[in-house]
């Protein structure tokens, strides 16, 4: 195994399919070994970590449920003990709302899966990869660290029948700024990624929905997005084009966030 603390370190979770597996294929391109996580899709993890490998970059598929504390320890051990260090997490996994119900047919058990996934999960690995960031030596001209938040316009987008999911994704915001405070005075920058209406498994269930509201004019861009359009998002952070920034949301949703008349 070769650990060389020259190479900087990313883990990805959820980055066996759609804006994961985007985003892990574009921190191998910029030279980072990846740490690909997943839940349940060995042979997916296994393919892209296969498409690195074959590039010539480093990869490890990592099992493991974020949902879970001791499995959010040993993802965060398993991958420094791969590859020597910690210098990028991006807190991608996330699960939808189960059933999309109403607000009065809402489910405290829906609740607590959603809420523990999507936001109690990045926050504590968060606090166990910043932990290990401050603990390493800086190295190979890349900084200190970078952790990043893949949020959604749900953050700040009402919808209905999927209230957990959006009140999650909504607290994300004030998650990223809680730590970009925390950590600025050691290095590390915090950012928080909304993605809009992007193509992948996820929205494949309601693509005719969607088709018809980019073409009302759902947003100025009026097209899908792609998972490769939020990767490139990440790559920009980890390559260092904001140097001066932190806390801050970065949306790739074609201009959904445009208030209009």
């Amino acid at each position: 195994m070769d650990n060389s603390p020259n190479i900087p370190a990313a883990m990805v979770t959820g980055g066996s399919r759609g804006i994961g597996r985007a985003i892990c294929l574009e921190l191998a391109r910029l030279g980072h070994a990846v740490a690909v996580n997943y839940a349940a899709s060995a042979a997916a993890a296994d393919e892209v970590v296969s498409h690195i490998v074959a590039a010539g970059g480093r990869a490890v598929a990592l099992q493991a449920d974020v949902a879970q504390a001791g499995d959010r320890a040993a993802l965060v051990g398993r991958t420094v003990a791969e590859f020597g260090r910690l210098d990028v997490l991006v807190n991608n996994a996330g699960i939808g709302s189960p059933g999309r119900l109403d607000l009065l047919e809402a489910t405290e058990a829906n609740w607590d899966r959603v809420l523990t996934t999507n936001l109690k999960a990045p926050f504590f690995l968060t606090q166990l990869a910043a932990r290990q960031m401050l603990a390493q030596p800086r190295s190979g001209g890349f900084g200190r660290g970078k952790i990043i938040n893949i949020s959604s316009i749900s953050a700040y987008t009402a919808s209905i029948d999927r209230g957990d999911y959006c009140i999650a994704k909504s607290a994300m915001r004030m998650l990223t700024w809680l730590w970009a405070e925390r950590l600025a005075g050691d290095g590390i920058q915090v950012f928080e990624i909304c993605p809009g209406v992007i193509a992948t498994d996820l929205t494949a269930p309601v693509a005719a929905k969607y088709d018809r509201l980019l073409a009302d004019g759902l947003a100025p861009l009026a097209r899908w997005g792609q998972p490769a359009d939020v990767a490139r998002a990440v790559g920009a952070i980890v390559s260092d084009c904001f140097p001066y920034s932190t806390g801050e949301q970065i949306n790739v949703d074609g201009g959904f966030h445009i208030r209009r008349l």
